[in-house]
């Protein structure tokens, strides 16, 4: 039997506990939110397609980790097995956009020598009149960091989809210009039965126009 995707991408989320790191994978795996979760323990799993271009399918295995440091021995166990990674912070707590950079040299030192693909998320953007982050500095911080820059709110469904999407175009277009291979042992990436050859310059145009950034409306 075919396989039902051509690609399957292996992509953990980072940051503190509480910045809604479960709330953003509830709103985009499952298109539903909830004021009340619980804390994640450990590493929670969740799952999603996505037609990333005409014949394309990417299945995305989302890693939901647990932000408290006693979980830290537990999640460092997945880091060298994701290709991607959604560093999240809440825009209404300054502490968890100051540990950001801790989370980035953390993973990053752990899966040398290889590398992961990041994007930065302003989270909770739908408590604008509560934000302790200004645009401009976190837009700062992942010009650093070499990597984009998102707000979302999963409570109103703000940009949710279109982060993932981000990060997974990402992905894909490095895999065509072969900076990112399929390796034994490696659970970052997996082709599937159906996986399309990739030729260096493809689909360039589309992420580049791809739709921009929406605000907040709620």
């Amino acid at each position: 039997m075919d396989t039902l995707w051509q690609y399957q991408f292996r992509i953990i989320l980072l940051g503190d506990s509480t910045v809604g790191k479960s709330s953003l994978l509830k709103r985009f795996t499952d298109g539903i939110y909830s004021d009340v979760a619980d804390p994640t323990v450990g590493v929670d799993f969740y799952a999603r397609s996505l037609d990333i271009e005409p014949g394309v399918k990417i299945k995305l295995q989302l890693w939901d980790t647990a932000g408290q440091e006693r979980f830290r021995s537990i999640t460092t166990s997945y880091y060298r097995n994701s290709v991607g990674g959604l560093l999240v912070f809440d825009l209404t707590n300054r502490k968890t956009f100051d540990h950001v950079k801790e989370w980035h040299k953390e993973v990053s030192e752990h899966i040398l020598p290889h590398h992961m693909v990041y994007i930065l998320i302003g989270h909770k953007s739908d408590l604008n009149k509560d934000r302790k982050v200004s645009r401009d500095e976190a837009e700062q911080l992942a010009a650093d960091l070499g990597i984009r820059y998102i707000e979302t709110s999963a409570k109103c469904n703000s940009n949710v989809d279109r982060a993932f999407e981000l990060l997974t175009r990402d992905i894909f277009e490095l895999m065509k210009m072969g900076e990112i291979v399929t390796r034994d042992g490696w659970d970052g990436v997996k082709s599937g039965l159906t996986a399309k050859v990739l030729y260096p310059g493809d689909g360039e145009e589309d992420l580049a126009t791809a739709s921009p950034e929406k605000g907040c409306h709620c």
